[in-house]
């Protein structure tokens, strides 16, 4: 009876999570609708912070994937709410469903999961000293710098320039690509977490010479994505390697956060100056309604809000959906067929500004198939959350961990990109399924 009545209360505590999304949720609909977007956007802020902390605090888990697609996405939609900016305009209804559903799918495909087989709470809390073997993860860092390195080496020769280096173009680095070669150059972007993993493994065994080498590696890692001047590239590397980090640990460390902030800001700044994008540039293009916001806030605000509304562009204008075509598009490129049927990626994209390209990881669902596309997809990575935090504290092989952390950052940044429809993901996954297998033929023949 005693057990009964404690599941009962779970139960019930975990559905009033739900319940405190879908109240604001609607008030922030019913507030945009009457025009007021600053109660409106502070509404979803507010469920964002209470369903990652939520999540946190029941189960010890400061990356638990479904807090971060909490905090990440619906705080997303509530910065978007604010309307900052002029490009901004009211949602449609459809827009809103599919951003409740993006949500919702996610969040009880999740919480069904979790009821039935467990919420993995139990596991995170009896941390387990990760053992492994250094070697093997030795060999991958310096296989995949050299790799990137040649990469990165070429696409510079044949082009003839490296973006760091060339001034007043805007979009050099958008240009400085050689089809296929260049998702080798941005392999260099797992090095700094494989660098975890090894530090984390070796623990100074491997002798002071590897450990050199290994962090000599992971700097030409992380200096390619300048010289590429790819902030996307650079941030991505810095975040994942924080992830894997935490993800090894015991307990979490703020300090973690602070030294996370001190590497990317004046890195992602200096960045900014080199792709000539100036604050009059920017400014131009943001089109502020508060002309005086400093351009350190109003620029990370239009990459995150803008891409909800490209999500409404494409909900307004888009005719008929692809049918699954659009969101397949890494089949046809790793696979050549777009050379051959350029009709399988001839598929416009709806944005209310030429300059702000990014979407959100839902946009080539609804593209697909409207809402039930949406709704699907979201359940999809509701059902790959759950595995993988419920195996993060289980995992045997290290490049499990790697992946726990490559879906960790696509869930963090799901305002930004549609990632699972973008061919340079899938080259992640497969680089990483490819490290795993070497890892475990190693570890038998050892």
């Amino acid at each position: 009876m005693r057990s009964m009545t404690r599941i009962s209360a779970i139960i019930n505590m975990d559905g009033m999570y739900m319940i405190v999304y879908v109240i604001c949720y609607l008030a922030s609909f019913l507030l945009a609708k009457w025009e007021y977007d600053w109660l409106s956007g502070l509404a979803l802020l507010m469920a964002a912070v209470w369903l990652y902390g939520s999540d946190w605090r029941r189960t010890k888990n400061p990356i638990h994937l479904r807090g971060i697609f909490s905090l990440f996405w619906v705080g997303g939609e509530g910065l978007a709410c604010l309307k900052l900016s002029h490009l901004q305009t009211d949602w449609t209804l459809m827009t809103w469903i599919c951003f409740f559903l993006a949500y919702v799918g996610f969040w009880i495909v999740f919480e069904i999961l979790s009821r039935v087989y467990g919420d993995g709470s139990n596991g995170y809390g009896r941390w387990r000293s990760f053992e492994a073997d250094s070697v093997p993860v030795f060999r991958m860092i310096c296989v995949l710098t050299v790799v990137s390195l040649a990469a990165f080496l070429l696409e510079a020769f044949v082009l003839g320039y490296v973006p760091f280096l060339v001034r007043g173009v805007p979009h050099a680095y958008s240009e400085f690509h050689l089809t296929g070669v260049h998702y080798v150059t941005v392999s260099c972007v797992l090095v700094p977490s494989l660098a975890v993993l090894y530090f984390h493994t070796s623990k100074g065994r491997g002798g002071e010479g590897r450990l050199i080498a290994v962090g000599l590696l992971s700097l030409i890692a992380l200096v390619i994505p300048i010289l590429c001047v790819s902030r996307y590239q650079f941030v991505f590397a810095v975040v994942l390697a924080a992830i894997t980090c935490i993800s090894l640990q015991k307990s979490f460390q703020p300090l973690y956060l602070v030294g996370l902030l001190v590497i990317v800001v004046p890195v992602y700044l200096l960045l900014t100056v080199a792709r000539s994008h100036d604050v009059e540039y920017l400014n131009g293009i943001f089109e502020m309604k508060y002309a005086q916001l400093p351009i350190v806030f109003s620029q990370p605000y239009m990459y995150i809000a803008n891409n909800y509304d490209n999500f409404n562009c494409l909900v307004e204008a888009l005719g008929s959906h692809s049918l699954g075509l659009k969101g397949l598009f890494p089949l046809w490129a790793l696979t050549g067929l777009k050379f051959f049927f350029p009709q399988l990626i001839n598929f416009p994209i709806y944005v209310d500004k030429a300059e702000l390209t990014t979407l959100t990881m839902f946009y080539d669902a609804y593209y697909d198939f409207g809402w039930i596309g949406v709704l699907l997809f979201s359940a999809v990575l509701g059902f790959v959350s759950y595995l993988l935090v419920i195996k993060l504290r289980e995992m045997r092989n290290p490049m499990g961990y790697l992946l726990y952390a490559q879906v960790a950052v696509y869930l963090m940044l799901s305002f930004f990109t549609t990632w699972f429809s973008n061919t340079t993901t899938w080259f992640y996954l497969i680089v990483t399924a490819i490290l795993a297998v070497y890892y475990s033929m190693s570890a038998r023949r050892r």
